[in-house]
């Protein structure tokens, strides 16, 4: 029988998604759990040049624990990461607000290390439709000429809060696969940002990669169960493929409720909501809970080889090739 602990230590386990107000407290937890890679956000409706200031920050947070943390821009900088004891940052948008419209920052931001991109945030952008619109776009002109531009430099395509219309128009119409970072099949919970069997089939068959999100919204709240997550994880696999799926927990951490307001209002709405961070799941308060995870997995009864996939090596491979720039 596998121990669960110890085969755990000796994984890449990556998070497809976190954003936390981060600390060196924060990178110990995500040590505790054994994370080898996490795609941390560092954009949400910020312009360019708000966005150089937040790559500053991070390029900061490097060099102060550069003990703890160090950047990817590879999947070979997750394999050095691990082996060194430290744990790689892929950066990333939520929204496509640092290109400004302008498809020569497409490029820009990627040599400056923002690896992935998603293409909307939740409203109408100028690439497609967002998940809460009445009326999903698809993808639009001007989503199609980024979405080449990021298949050229190496930018991965990232469509967690699109709209359907969107999320196939992409998946049809990019030359790479493209992920769904943070969500799950709304057949486990039917809520606006989880996916339709739909979706998730076509995520599949063109390669794609869907980070399981365990944030409480998405999963049915705090009250969820271990056992119902991994039983949907292996009715996901036989729709998708096991070499499909991984973790992205969309975990936040260290933010005031303030943030989420402005997370969902940015400055396009005035808003009397004053929404306050869920309660998590008593089996995940932290990414330093990850290993709880792998246990539950092996004791579901996938294959070791399997969980590893769905920890992350899934996630590497995926790396792999959609972080290289076309030859």
């Amino acid at each position: 029988m596998t121990d669960a602990a110890t085969f755990h230590a000796g994984l890449i386990v990556i998070d497809g998604l976190e954003y936390s107000n981060w600390s060196r407290a924060l990178f110990e937890e995500l040590r505790a759990g054994g994370v080898s890679a996490v795609h941390a956000t560092a954009v949400y409706w910020e312009d360019a040049r708000q966005t150089l200031a937040l790559l500053a920050d991070w390029n900061r947070r490097f060099r102060e624990h550069g003990d703890l943390i160090r950047p990817a821009f590879s999947a070979e900088d997750i394999r050095a990461a691990k082996r060194e004891g430290r744990i790689a940052f892929i950066l990333g948008a939520q929204n496509c607000s640092p290109i400004e419209q302008d498809l020569g920052l497409v490029e820009i931001f990627r040599r400056l290390g923002l690896a992935v991109m998603q293409l909307t945030y939740n409203n109408q952008s100028p690439l497609g439709g967002g998940c809460y619109e009445a009326v999903d776009s698809g993808l639009t002109r001007f989503g199609r000429e980024v979405l080449r531009e990021m298949n050229r430099v190496g930018m991965i395509a990232d469509l967690s809060h699109s709209g359907e219309k969107t999320t196939l128009d992409a998946i049809e119409h990019s030359s790479r696969p493209i992920c769904i970072s943070h969500a799950n099949p709304n057949f486990f919970h039917e809520n606006i940002r989880n996916k339709s069997e739909t979706v998730l089939r076509a995520l599949g068959q063109s390669g794609g990669m869907l980070g399981f999100s365990l944030y409480p919204l998405h999963i049915g709240g705090a009250g969820r169960s271990l056992e119902d997550f991994t039983a949907m994880v292996a009715r996901t696999a036989d729709l998708m493929g096991v070499e499909h799926i991984g973790i992205g927990t969309d975990t936040v951490r260290g933010w005031p409720d303030s943030v989420l307001e402005w997370m969902r209002s940015g400055r396009w709405t005035w808003s009397d909501a004053k929404p306050q961070w869920p309660e998590w799941p008593g089996w995940f308060k932290s990414p330093a809970d990850f290993g709880n995870l792998t246990a539950a997995l092996l004791q579901r009864g996938f294959q070791p080889s399997d969980v590893a996939r769905i920890m992350g090596d899934n996630w590497l491979n995926f790396f792999d090739s959609g972080l290289k720039a076309a030859t």
